[in-house]
């Protein structure tokens, strides 16, 4: 069977250097995507698309992370690691208090993940950029929200610890 390893976070906690880390070590890894659409949404000349259409760019997420799902469920990989997962689209939105339509939690409860590992606002690493506009504080804030989506999802949370990229790879591949 398939292992689905989700990683959650706040912007900033170090999640995509992990994933990097882990995909030169052979791993297949599922990037972020949300990078991808507000950068496709700033050359249309929308500077934050999140800020501007919450619903319209967080379906393009959904659609983005469900196909993220199909095709790591089509490879024919044992173990497989997601920067972000589909239940992050709806703890955003309730984050920026937004009214969503049900699709997005039936989506959840439909793609589910093996594990669920959680890197915590690390204020030493965070850094902002034109995709991450949140502050370190926000970045605290989201971390309490996607840890909700999750545990109401059913999900037992594993929090990754403060340490180097390699260590903290090797504390998520030694609970696998």
């Amino acid at each position: 069977m398939q292992e689905k390893i989700v990683f959650i976070g706040g912007p900033g906690t170090g999640k995509s250097s992990v994933l990097r880390f882990l995909k030169r070590q052979g791993f297949k890894c599922m990037p972020e995507i949300s990078r991808e659409v507000t950068k496709k949404a700033q050359e249309e000349g929308i500077e934050q698309l999140f800020l501007t259409d919450p619903i319209l760019f967080s379906t393009k997420l959904l659609e983005g992370r469900e196909q993220q799902f199909i095709d790591a469920e089509n490879s024919n990989q044992r173990i497989v690691f997601f920067d972000r997962g589909i239940p992050s689209i709806h703890a955003y939105m309730r984050y920026f208090d937004t009214e969503f339509p049900s699709v997005f939690l039936e989506k959840s409860e439909k793609y589910k993940y093996t594990k669920v590992f959680q890197f915590l606002p690390w204020k030493e690493i965070y850094k902002s950029d034109n995709e991450r506009y949140e502050t370190f504080e926000q970045s605290e804030t989201i971390s309490k929200f996607l840890n909700e989506a999750y545990s109401e999802l059913g999900y037992e949370i594993i929090n990754v610890p403060f340490d180097t990229v390699r260590n903290r790879c090797n504390f998520i591949l030694s609970h696998m």
